[in-house]
């Protein structure tokens, strides 16, 4: 069978449960995203498909594939991953999920179950972006996970944070089999596998059916979060298959709108100090952000607000880069300062033969983000009418943002919010954790928008307990505790 590229999906169970899943890639998110953006500008008649129609016209799946999962949860348990620190407390599974027996096609999962009060903890799916990434090498092993991977890329230490409440297990696998020399995918083969998978995993796992069930991600996952909550409401209201009981999403940095989501970059940029005021002024003349048609003298200016942009991480333009030639101190990493080298260290880690082993993975060259977006066949250029049917639906709804991620920053997250000219509950204000502002937040009805403040592009890596508190909350229904000590 061949291994084909399919984006990545994380399924993660609050507190402590985690289910995910991930593909094999060779860049990263941010990048990924850069390229398929310009990609469907310039090649726009390859990427207009819809994958549902904005009229309400959709049709939910005319038939499930479920196959039997009889013993399969007992087999995909695992004893240990290699390099694990003592004192883990908590059961693991791993293995494949079919989707699709005609083509071979098959989601690989990874599974941590909680090891308190695992019977009444609620599921929540995580998702990365790209498209093509990995939610196990970023989700996973580098934001959301019990463990990251040391510098030797060979042992793991806790993901611990205040309170212990940070170490929730995500991560996952995703593997793509296929038998079809002409398979290609995008936002609504995407939706439909990962809403299979679902409903095959719950099988897997029957004792879950009844949870409560979130789904978060970040980046391009601003695409896969909406799209996989609608399928999962309207197969809910048409079908036999098992109730997915669907309370609520939250999406970070996340890529829903084209024309808010570049208007909003090059702004950041700007009042960023990070492009000149005359190229500032030239985009704003020249390209059309009502229509998304960009002419030529339009992209030049475009070109060069990137090139005066410079050498920086795109993820944190604050942050360091990753600098191997340093001197390590053989210590154990800590959780509450990010390694800017922690995807070397997961590459190394991902790719030991007895770490695939362990986690019942067929043995492969594990990459972090794949390169085939040319198969990618349909991406709508928004998402903003799928949100607004969510809300509509009345399920909870927040959007997320770290304040110093300049590649899907918190000025584009806020302009496709005004889209949507929504009344506003309860005012802009600063909430807090640890007695300091963790970052800001703003009420509308049927959404809440919450910014992070000192993070990045990957929100739970750079700032863990100021994404604690603020996916606590959301879990709770709740606004993030707007006064020193409430909390």
């Amino acid at each position: 069978m061949e291994v084909t590229t399919l984006k990545s999906l994380l399924l993660l169970l609050l507190s402590f449960h985690l289910l995910a899943i991930h593909t094999f890639c060779n860049a990263n998110q941010i990048n990924n995203l850069r390229k398929f953006i310009r990609s469907q500008k310039l090649n726009s008649a390859s990427h207009t498909e819809s994958w549902n129609k904005e009229d309400g016209a959709y049709r939910p799946l005319s038939s499930v594939y479920i196959g039997s999962q009889d013993g399969l949860m007992e087999a995909d348990k695992i004893d240990t991953l290699p390099g694990q620190p003592k004192g883990v407390d908590f059961n693991q599974y791993a293995g494949y999920v079919t989707v699709d027996p005609k083509n071979g096609r098959a989601l690989f999962y990874y599974f941590v179950e909680s090891p308190q009060n695992s019977s009444t903890k609620p599921l929540v799916l995580w998702l990365n972006g790209g498209p093509g990434c990995s939610s196990l090498g970023f989700g996973a092993m580098e934001e959301l996970g019990p463990f990251r991977v040391n510098s030797d890329g060979k042992t793991l230490y806790r993901n611990d944070c205040k309170r212990r409440l940070l170490g929730i297990p995500c991560r996952s696998w995703v593997f793509v089999f296929n038998t079809s020399s002409d398979y290609t995918t995008g936002d609504k083969k995407t939706a439909e596998d990962s809403y299979t998978f679902l409903v095959n995993w719950l099988e897997r796992f029957p004792q879950y059916k009844s949870r409560d069930f979130y789904i978060t991600g970040e980046s391009y996952a601003g695409h896969y979060v909406p799209q996989l909550a609608y399928t999962i409401l309207s197969n809910n209201n048409s079908t036999n298959q098992t109730i997915i009981n669907l309370q609520g999403i939250a999406i970070g940095n996340a890529w829903i709108d084209d024309n808010t989501g570049v208007k909003g970059t090059y702004d950041y940029y700007w009042t960023h100090a990070l492009n000149s005021d005359e190229t500032n002024a030239g985009i704003n003349k020249y390209c059309d952000f009502v229509t998304g048609n960009f002419s030529s003298i339009c992209n030049k200016y475009q070109d060069l607000g990137d090139e005066e942009v410079g050498d920086l991480d795109a993820y944190n333009i604050y942050a360091p880069f990753c600098n191997q030639s340093a001197p390590k101190s053989g210590s154990p990493g800590s959780v509450k300062d990010f390694d800017p080298c922690s995807s070397d260290y997961v590459l190394s880690y991902l790719n030991l033969a007895e770490v695939q082993t362990a986690l019942h993975a067929e043995a492969t060259e594990w990459e972090a983000c794949g390169g085939h977006l040319v198969q990618w066949t349909d991406s709508p250029p928004t998402i903003l009418p799928t949100i607004q049917q969510l809300m509509a639906g009345g399920i909870r709804l927040w959007i997320y943002s770290g304040d110093v991620d300049s590649v899907v920053s918190v000025t584009t997250s806020r302009y496709a919010i005004k889209t949507f000219k929504l009344a506003i509950d309860t005012a802009w204000h600063p909430w807090y954790t640890s007695n300091e502002v963790g970052g800001y937040v703003e009420e509308y009805q049927g959404l809440t928008f919450v910014t992070v403040r000192g993070s990045g592009h990957t929100v739970p890596s750079y700032q863990p307990e100021r994404a604690l508190t603020m996916i606590y909350s959301f879990l709770q229904g709740a606004l993030p505790p707007s006064s020193q000590g409430n909390h």
